[in-house]
């Protein structure tokens, strides 16, 4: 295993209280590359989404996204009577409870909520006393941003506290295959540079020296079911480029997590059901590639899965790179509290030979 001997980690270990399904939570340490397993339910996902509120210092956008990706929306009416999906905030919350008792802390980040009384005054001017009820976000101690979610119109938000503190990059791949646009995306911030290369390159863990070049043809993006920008892959032998999502879901995973990795430069590349398309006779060299370029580049790496050839693939991968620190851990449930086992050097040799409990 060795010492990682680039820059230092942006999050070398995380505690999660009260976010989600998770009330309490601490994983002692984080690597460059890190592989959370377990079983369905014991959290996996919300530790990911937690590094991605950790990476963002809690903005409203990605707290937003959070629960609409899991559906967890109203319907709500505006001022000028159009409907629209406002987030349904308790969920964030562990136990679904929106009071000033609740409070999210992750790692440095903290949430709570806060209400402050003040007046309402109708048409005939007689005043009324109401409450307004905000999400008030901190980075270190230090208030980022207040969000009063009885606000009519969110986007009228207002940030009370001092300068907020810059985001860092995470990306977030999976658990399906990245969509054209966000490999469209990822390409751009490639192209024409040593990373085009690599990810060419990271095809030919699935074909081999069959795989010649990629190239990116169409224009825009794909919205409203219009044909955006797609990849075309030129293979020897073959007198034509065939489309990339032709090749397979093995093909377009793999190719999406370099892209990714060359994406989240300085910054967080997380990868759900890490194993997702991906052949048992690849896990290895894949991860060798995920943990490489996750070191040049100063990605730090955390992925879930339920696959026990993906833990192998990951373990060796990790016992033979000297200088990547690739870590292991098992999320178990431990009544009202959920822990993390971590695997020492020996144990990730024994996980490499027979892998893990996983399911």
């Amino acid at each position: 295993m060795g010492t990682n001997k680039d820059k230092p980690l942006h999050l070398p270990s995380l505690t999660i209280k009260g976010f989600r399904g998770i009330n309490d939570l601490t994983i002692p340490r984080l690597g460059r590359a890190t592989l959370l397993a377990g079983m369905n339910g014991v959290g996996k996902t919300t530790v990911l989404d937690a590094v991605r509120v950790f990476a963002s210092r809690g903005s409203y956008p990605v707290l937003a996204n959070i629960l609409r990706e899991r559906d967890e929306t109203r319907v709500v009416i505006d001022e000028d009577g159009r409907t629209r999906g406002e987030p349904v905030w308790d969920a964030l919350f562990h136990g679904r409870e929106l009071s000033p008792e609740s409070v999210i802390s992750i790692s440095r980040v903290e949430i709570q909520i806060a209400s402050q009384a003040r007046f309402n005054f109708s048409s005939d001017d007689e005043p009324s006393l109401g409450y307004e009820t905000s999400i008030i976000v901190s980075f270190g101690g230090h208030t980022q941003e207040e969000y009063p979610l009885n606000t009519p119109n969110l986007r009228m938000m207002s940030n009370r506290g001092s300068a907020r503190l810059p985001s860092l990059i995470c990306e977030l791949l999976g658990p399906g295959l990245p969509s054209g646009y966000d490999l469209a995306r990822f390409w751009d911030n490639v192209a024409l540079t040593d990373e085009e290369s690599r990810a060419v390159e990271s095809l030919r863990l699935v074909f081999g020296e069959r795989v010649e070049r990629v190239a990116f043809i169409g224009e825009g993006t794909a919205i409203r079911r219009r044909p955006g920008r797609r990849a075309m892959v030129k293979m020897k032998g073959e007198r034509r480029p065939v489309p990339l999502m032709s090749l397979g879901d093995g093909a377009v995973r793999v190719f999406g997590v370099a892209l990714g990795l060359a994406s989240s430069r300085d910054g967080f590349l997380l990868i759900d059901e890490a194993e997702n398309g991906i052949h048992h006779t690849i896990q290895h060299d894949f991860w060798k590639m995920v943990m490489l370029a996750a070191h040049e580049n100063n990605v730090q790496v955390v992925a879930t899965t339920h696959s026990n050839d993906c833990v192998k693939g990951f373990a060796r991968a990790a016992v033979e790179l000297n200088d990547v620190v690739g870590l292991l851990h098992r999320i178990e449930n431990d009544g009202n509290k959920a822990r993390a086992v971590s695997y020492s050097e020996e144990g990730l040799k024994v996980a490499a030979e027979q892998g893990i409990e996983v399911r």
